[in-house]
């Protein structure tokens, strides 16, 4: 069996540390020399001959992060590792998934095949913003959910008159699949967008009176769309609101959107790191759940009980 070695870019490297300690291993020192102009190159100090190598890295803006992990693999592929795993907790670009309006790129296709020209055999992500962006690989995509660990951390809480709802139509599947595994209400937003983070109008449809509501989202940008709703709601007469979203991006005022509304909570998990303190926001770790996968990859176990909802709804250990 090869050598396993796990290694971090800069902007996942505490997520990745937790990872490889709960797989019993230490990250790989990895040296970024910096040129003055901004330029980087990634250098590892240990030997990758022969061994399978994960490198931690979501790709979030700036777009640095993305060239590092394309650095990263090609260094490891130069070094003759065995094989080279990508690990997405949090796979940029993935809303540009399909040519939407005229000249426009596809921008989740151009990233695939960029992972692949470096030489990726594998990669490991969490909540695509769309499924079918799989398929945009032509090597092993292990796409996780992180419903694994929302789903045991709401049945925790136990809420009274827990209604899930969606801040837009097309998260209507995510939100009925949780409303229907913790026997809930569910209720849709529907919104009109005239350009990318601008919100013409909203409307909620179902029922939210004196209900504990949860909305569900897969990202949190600038917080607009799910602020909106959540107000929205709240003036429904909503006994609370709270937003649970997997990938933290947060940007513009996002944080100042979040502390000024109806929100009570914002569920999440660490797929990217917080850029500020937020006492509403409870950060749920992704750690538990890679090293799993990790673990089942190199020993060629199946992953399937990660996907079986009646199995970890009612597990004890909400971190995973």
């Amino acid at each position: 069996m090869p050598t396993i070695k796990i290694a971090a870019g800069r902007c996942s490297r505490e997520l990745a540390a937790r990872i490889a300690q709960i797989c019993g291993q230490k990250l790989v020192d990895v040296e970024i020399m910096q040129f003055s102009d901004g330029e980087f190159q990634p250098s590892f100090s240990e030997t990758l001959r022969g061994c399978e190598v994960f490198i931690v890295q979501s790709t979030f803006p700036p777009a640095e992060n993305l060239m590092e992990l394309l650095y990263m693999v090609d260094a490891a592929k130069r070094a003759s590792a065995h094989k080279i795993v990508a690990v997405m907790p949090y796979f940029g670009c993935a809303r540009q998934d399909r040519k939407d309006k005229p000249r426009v790129p596809i921008g989740a296709k151009l990233v695939a095949n960029l992972l692949t020209a470096a030489g990726v055999d594998r990669i490991i992500t969490m909540d695509l913003h769309a499924d079918q962006i799989q398929g945009f690989f032509d090597v092993p995509v292990d796409h996780l959910y992180a419903s694994r660990i929302f789903l045991p951390y709401l049945k925790k809480r136990n809420f009274e008159n827990l209604c899930m709802a969606s801040p837009d139509t097309g998260g209507t599947r995510r939100a009925a699949t949780y409303a229907k595994y913790l026997e809930a209400d569910l209720a849709i937003g529907y919104k009109q967008r005239p350009r990318p983070n601008v919100i013409g109008s909203l409307q909620i449809i179902g029922d939210v009176k004196d209900k504990n509501v949860v909305l569900v989202d897969d990202i949190i940008d600038t917080a607009g769309t799910i602020c909106k709703a959540a107000n929205a709601i709240k003036e429904m007469g909503a006994k609370s609101v709270r937003a649970m979203c997997v990938h933290p991006v947060l940007s513009g005022k996002a944080y100042e959107n979040l502390e000024n509304s109806a929100l009570e909570e914002i569920i999440t998990t660490d797929s990217i790191p917080l850029k500020q303190k937020c006492d509403k926001i409870t950060v749920l770790s992704v750690d538990k759940l890679f090293a799993t996968v990790i673990d089942s990859v190199v020993s060629h176990k199946s992953i399937n009980s990660l996907f079986d909802f009646d199995h970890f709804l009612h597990l004890e250990d909400i971190s995973l």
